[in-house]
């Protein structure tokens, strides 16, 4: 799990600006906000102003953040560093400007010795690559490491390798000639499939500035606004709190990046509203673990996961949002339902009026805050690069806050007689919050680039050895010709993958593993295969024994882990079968005919509405067991790929959710003659 630290800037005063942090010597302090606030500004700089080659930029950027991971973290978490801990760091630190900072000096020269590296350049391959292990280790968790280190000893393992005689003990599929450390490392430092390769390119250049973009509306309030929005249109509705969830979940998490972020974001708030509206602690720690886990698959940012898809399927960013606006809003629309239902269950109310706050009063205090959103959707559509747009929407969050800052001071100086007090004031609270904005962007984004360079460590090993095709193989001959037992085994294994690596980095692993046989074997789509893989990535943050949102939802509801794991899988089935549905009607994904696309969009939202009935067991008024099993084969046939099939299964929903309806007007109508009665 993401080891987490205090923001090291805390505002006494307006006008005092310290860093400040739970334990730390002071320059280690200030040295951290250096270290961040120059990484922000280096990477607006090359997004928006000049941009960089490509070992340039990933160079220049995996130095500055490992340089920062070492600051921030240190050897053990939650410890001080003592005397040797701090000399430890000290070469770590420098071990990392070093081997980002070497490539970037000397490229020239590298680049002419192409493939007759000197043993400089092997000895800063392997300083580079310890580093970042662990860095790995620190900054995102041991599990990732692992999987790394287990790809360098599997690239070394083979039968000519130097640990050739771990390679006797690699099944026969598995086996391979086996590589010396001098051609590993060159692989992993020297190459564009390695360290500095795709997955490194993209967290260097589409998700920092879209996370630093996440920093800037964090610290300007606007996440706040969010919430308050979503609060002030459903919170008086049955299950209201619950229902904001879903909606500030939506839209923070699309922004933020990440699920556990976002449950302890919007959780805060949320999760004890939902508690006093009577939904028992663990049923509100995994309503918010479902929602926020949602954030990561609904655009524009989806977690890292819309830049990766487009860089590896050469379909345009632009392209990818709009195609995963619809699944998104279905998997929302699950959890929306089900927490509908399970307030009408157990006869719970909205908050009342006066707790909370009012649209047009939210929306007069805040609506400048949606000005960047609609200026960053707009950029999109009309075809501005994503690096150029996430620049353009945080110089325009920056400038609006600013203005906004500005014009309160001067109202404020006006009434009190204070005018150029006010506005030096605003000034400096400004620029305190323009800072907190720069380093806070860079430590959010240190665990996803980290991630993403030890995820191109394994995507190198993968194509020295030929790994992924003897996975694919793997896949085939297990599957057995079925889809069904395919997808199975894509979900197993991001299951297993999410025990111990983040959802961007399992998502490029598992990729790279199980890709190529989706597509060319089984006939998937390149598009939707993705989006599959990418859609089954997530579920590790909400499926037991390791559910990492819902553990982060279970500490705020004061409910039990597992428990709360429990109620957050169900409540996250729509990332299970919304995939599923695309494979087997991939006309949405790819478009179509219009009716065939209607039609397909109609009978998903058939489906998702029949499965929350039949897992709930509730729709109008309470289902009968024998119901709920039709309606489970109902949804079955809806998402079996054959269209007379499909037409059964929506008529027999149709019918016994009408039933359903009819036996509720007939207890609305008995209970109406009792209350007559009764007078």
């Amino acid at each position: 799990m993401t080891q987490q630290t205090a923001i090291p800037f805390n505002i006494k005063t307006s006008s005092d600006w310290q860093p400040e942090a739970l334990s730390g010597p002071r320059p280690l302090l200030w040295l951290i906000a250096l270290v961040g606030i120059g990484l922000s500004l280096f990477q607006l700089y090359s997004a928006g102003i000049q941009p960089l080659g490509l070992f340039y930029q990933r160079g220049i950027h995996l130095a500055l953040v490992m340089m920062l991971c070492f600051l921030l973290f240190g050897p053990k978490p939650g410890q001080p560093r003592g005397t040797w801990a701090a000399i430890i760091d000290t070469g770590l630190f420098l071990a990392s400007a070093a081997s980002g900072f070497y490539l970037v000096w000397f490229l020239d020269d590298i680049m002419a010795r192409a493939g007759f590296w000197n043993q400089t350049d092997i000895v800063m391959a392997w300083v580079c690559t310890l580093t970042l292990l662990e860095a790995s280790r620190r900054a995102v968790g041991t599990g990732l490491t692992v999987i790394g280190v287990v790809a360098i000893l599997y690239a070394v393992a083979g039968s000519r390798g130097p640990l050739a005689e771990f390679g006797q003990w690699l099944p026969g599929i598995l086996d391979h000639r086996g590589y010396s450390f001098d051609r590993v490392g060159a692989q992993l430092f020297l190459g564009q499939e390695g360290i500095f390769g795709l997955p490194l390119g993209v967290a260097a250049t589409f998700v920092f500035i879209f996370v630093l973009f996440g920093a800037m509306l964090e610290v300007t309030g606007a996440g706040r606004f969010f919430i308050d929005l979503a609060f002030a249109a459903t919170g008086r509705q049955r299950g209201g709190p619950a229902k904001a969830a879903v909606l500030a979940s939506a839209s923070m998490g699309s922004i933020s990046g990440s699920s556990i972020a976002n449950v302890v974001t919007t959780g805060a708030f949320t999760i004890p509203l939902m508690k006093k509206l009577g939904y028992r602690p663990a049923q509100a720690g995994g309503i918010e673990a479902a929602a926020s886990t949602g954030g990561q698959i609904m655009p524009p940012l989806m977690g890292a996961g819309a830049f990766l898809i487009a860089e590896y399927t050469r379909v345009p960013y632009l392209e990818i949002v709009k195609v995963s606006v619809f699944p998104a809003l279905l998997y929302f629309a699950t959890v929306y339902l089900l927490v509908h239902i399970i307030a009408i269950k157990q006869g719970m109310k909205g908050l009342p009026s006066d707790e909370l706050p009012k649209v047009k009063d939210v929306m007069a205090t805040g609506w400048y805050f949606l000005l960047p959103i609609i200026l960053l959707v707009y950029l999109l559509v009309i075809g501005v690069s994503p690096m150029r747009v996430g620049f353009y929407a945080v110089v325009g969050i920056i400038a609006i806050a600013g203005i906004n800052g500005l014009w309160q001071a001067v109202k404020r100086g006006k009434a009190q007689d204070s005018l150029v007090t006010e506005v030096k004031l605003a000034f400096k609270v400004g620029a305190v919050k323009l800072l907190q904005g720069l380093e806070l962007g860079a430590r959010n984004a240190v665990a996803v680039s980290i991630a993403c360079a030890i995820a191109g460590i394994v995507v190198a090993v993968v194509g020295l050895t030929g790994l992924g095709l003897k996975f694919s193989s793997m896949m085939i001959a297990f599957a057995d010709g079925n889809i069904l037992m395919a997808l199975l085994l894509v979900v197993i294994a991001s299951l297993i993958l999410g025990l111990g690596l983040p959802v961007t980095a399992s998502y490029i692993v598992l990729i790279v593993l199980v890709g190529p046989a989706l597509t060319n074997e089984f006939g998937i789509p390149l598009l939707v295969a993705h989006l599959l893989v990418f859609w089954y990535s997530q579920d590790s943050n909400v499926t037991p024994p390791v559910a990492l949102a819902a553990y982060a939802a279970a500490a705020i509801a004061g409910s039990k882990t597992m428990e709360t794991s429990v109620q957050a899988w169900k409540f996250a089935k729509g990332l299970y079968l919304v995939p599923l549905f695309m494979v087997f009607n991939p006309v949405i994904i790819e478009g179509g005919p219009l009716p065939i696309v209607l039609w397909n969009g109609f009978i998903a939202i058939i489906a998702l509405l029949a499965f929350a009935a039949a897992l709930e067991g509730f729709l109008f008024t309470y289902i009968r067991a024998w119901a709920r099993i039709l309606l489970s084969g109902a949804v079955i046939a809806i998402f079996y790929p054959n269209v007379s099939v499909e037409i059964a299964g929506v008529l027999t929903i149709a019918a016994l959710l009408g039933l359903n309806f009819a036996s509720y007007r007939r207890q609305q109508g008995g209970s109406a003659v009792l209350a007559e009665v009764s007078r």
